[in-house]
């Protein structure tokens, strides 16, 4: 559905030198996935999605979006593609029907009416049809930009900040909404600096600084970088235990500590599915009481800020 090939933007700097936005970028985005794309300010997010939406030319390198190169068929990447730019210019001055009215001609949408009140139904903007856009709130446009992005009903859809400024039932709204364009089949490219939105609502993630870090799923980040671990809180730990736990053959590594409320053991494991019940009878076996068993998670917060820091 998407791939990149060495892909590459340099921009002219008033010094006569260029300024490396996008370094030699290899990507691939399955079709019917969310993919998140992370990074700090300036480190080639919206670049990206303007080379592979064939807003801007690249440098060097090639893409393909929906099986069509960029730079050979912009035409068609254009009508297969919706796109949601950080800060979405609307005419204030028209109201929100008539806006995605113009957007959905410009699309050659057939049933132009028909797709205009659709998406401002599922937005929750059709009571507000014939108001004109300029009194709109920042969420109400974001909103509108959306529908405006979904008219043509494209194959892949790109989001660059999707919540940016909205308050958070607008933003939940908008979440929602993505989560079901997933399951009719569509593919979502989210450029966010929302770490906890992006945990939640994408399968794959990749983090950028001008070159691509890593990518892979939320849970296998946290698992690269930090490994599993699962908590046994105690209400009292043996002098013994900790070296009890270590025996098990398949047990990385063990902590123990202390609390009010009791004692911590925590266990490094590679599959706590598998190995939690031996390490559960081991400790009943030895008299210990268990209150509870859980994973220590960490936040993909976290994974990124080591990502980025190293």
């Amino acid at each position: 559905m998407l791939k990149t090939d060495q892909l590459t933007k340099q921009f002219p700097a008033p010094n006569g030198k260029t300024v490396l936005a996008v370094d030699h970028l290899d990507l691939e985005v399955d079709e019917g996935q969310v993919f998140g794309f992370l990074g700090p300010n300036g480190a080639g997010k919206t670049t990206t999605v303007r080379m592979l939406t064939s807003l801007i030319a690249p440098t060097s390198g090639e893409a393909w979006v929906n099986r069509y190169k960029v730079g050979r068929d912009d035409r068609e990447i254009r009508r297969t593609v919706g796109i949601l730019t950080e800060s979405p210019g609307m005419y204030d001055r028209l109201s929100a029907e008539k806006n995605l009215t113009i957007f959905a001609r410009l699309y050659e949408v057939r049933d132009v009416k028909g797709q205009v009140e659709k998406y401002l139904r599922m937005l929750g903007l059709w009571d507000r049809r014939d108001d004109v856009v300029g009194n709109f709130s920042k969420g109400m446009k974001q909103k509108l930009a959306i529908c405006r992005a979904l008219l043509h009903e494209p194959k892949m859809l790109f989001l660059d900040e999707p919540t940016s400024g909205l308050d958070p039932e607008a933003a939940k709204l908008v979440n929602d909404f993505v989560r079901e364009l997933k399951t009719e089949g569509r593919t979502i490219f989210i450029n966010t600096h929302n770490l906890d939105e992006a945990d939640r609502l994408c399968d794959r993630i990749g983090v950028m600084k001008q070159k691509l870090l890593i990518v892979d799923s939320p849970q296998n980040l946290r698992q690269r970088l930090y490994g599993r671990k699962v908590v046994f809180h105690l209400r009292q730990a043996p002098p013994a235990v900790v070296e009890l736990v270590k025996g098990l053959p398949f047990v990385k590594e063990v902590q123990c500590l202390t609390t009010e409320s009791g004692d911590k053991l925590v266990v490094a494991l590679d599959e706590p599915e598998t190995q939690n019940p031996s390490i559960i009878r081991k400790l009943v076996e030895a008299g210990v009481d268990i209150q509870f068993v859980g994973e220590l998670r960490h936040t993909l917060e976290e994974v990124y800020l080591s990502l980025i820091n190293k």
